[in-house]
């Protein structure tokens, strides 16, 4: 209603430049959420690698919300977007496969694994 009162006493030019400021100011602030929640997710305690005890299956939770599920050899047998809330972990596959697990403890327990905080051995 203020920006309508505003535009409405402003003439042709005044008016263009008011929406091209506001829609700039906008933008910006979007870009400046999307930084912060960014580097949030970056410093996120549960971004990383997850692997089993036999490093066979290995999530890596990477921090712009997707992570790849190595299998084996095969590195990128699964892959998708996950959020975390709290200590719980949804999973939505790209394939539209989904899945959930929780932290507990620092473990990730996951459709019936456990998945510790690991590292890449070069082998599974």
């Amino acid at each position: 209603m203020i920006f309508s009162l505003l535009t409405d006493r402003l003439a042709g030019g005044g008016r263009k430049l008011l929406i091209a400021s506001t829609l700039m100011t906008a933008a910006l602030l979007s870009q400046s959420v999307k930084a912060e929640e960014a580097e949030m997710q970056a410093n996120h305690p549960y971004v990383g690698l997850w692997v089993t005890e036999d490093n066979y299956i290995r999530h890596e939770l990477l921090p712009n919300g997707r992570y790849v599920e190595a299998r084996g050899t095969r590195e990128r047998a699964y892959q998708g977007r996950y959020q975390v809330t709290g200590t719980h972990i949804d999973y939505w596959d790209d394939t539209g496969f989904t899945a959930d697990g929780d932290f507990i403890d620092g473990v990730l327990h996951h459709a019936g694994m456990i998945f510790y905080r690991g590292r890449r051995t070069g082998k599974p």
